[in-house]
């Protein structure tokens, strides 16, 4: 039983590796950068939309709110760290990723910028009995750091779930940097 129970666990493992995010190329040159060793690399967070919130301001606010009425103060620092886990959590993760699978490094100073745009996000939930992962969707921008007026080439990729493996992501913030790092990945390889 022992034996059976580990093969069925490691073929769910090694199916949830093989489902890779589908980088889609939506216009412009896809290997524009296969000669290059180093990009930057910019976020975009305008105009998201955020679960079924038309925009992320509304999710903000009735988050807050809800988490004040539960406790004073908390909706408070809850809506700080949500935007302060962009840069804290979200593009550390995108970025590690990133360069791992690609093999680039990150340089202000590249011949290229990739601007990571944010679509939406989906923040999943734990409770303990009843989860659901984290998502996005991301528009990917490659430019002239010289010249960020033009795309060269652009790229979709969507539905990408965060969470983590044993699922011990009661973190709103976890669920979404692990969701970041799937598709920092994803994209990585497809520009490898």
């Amino acid at each position: 039983m022992k034996k059976l129970t580990g093969l069925l666990l490691l073929t769910f493992l090694f199916g949830l590796q093989a489902s890779a995010q589908k980088v889609k190329t939506t216009s412009g040159n896809d290997d524009i950068l296969k000669s290059e060793s180093s990009i930057n690399i910019e976020f975009n967070y305008d105009n998201i939309t955020v679960g079924k919130f038309k925009n992320e301001q509304e999710y903000i606010t009735v988050k807050t709110e809800e988490y004040n009425k539960k406790e004073a103060g908390k909706g408070d620092s809850w809506a700080v760290s949500w935007k302060n886990d962009r840069e804290a959590r979200y593009q550390p993760k995108f970025i590690e990723l990133f360069t791992l699978s690609s093999g680039m490094s990150v340089a202000k100073d590249a011949k290229y910028t990739m601007i990571v745009k944010t679509v939406s996000i989906e923040p999943g939930w734990n409770i303990g009995i009843s989860r659901k992962n984290a998502e996005i969707d991301l528009e990917v921008w490659i430019v002239e750091t010289a010249n960020k007026s033009s795309k060269l080439a652009t790229f979709t990729i969507n539905n990408v779930p965060g969470g983590t493996a044993f699922g011990y992501d009661f973190d709103t913030g976890l669920r979404i940097s692990e969701a970041y790092a799937k598709a920092g990945k994803s994209i990585g390889k497809s520009l490898k």
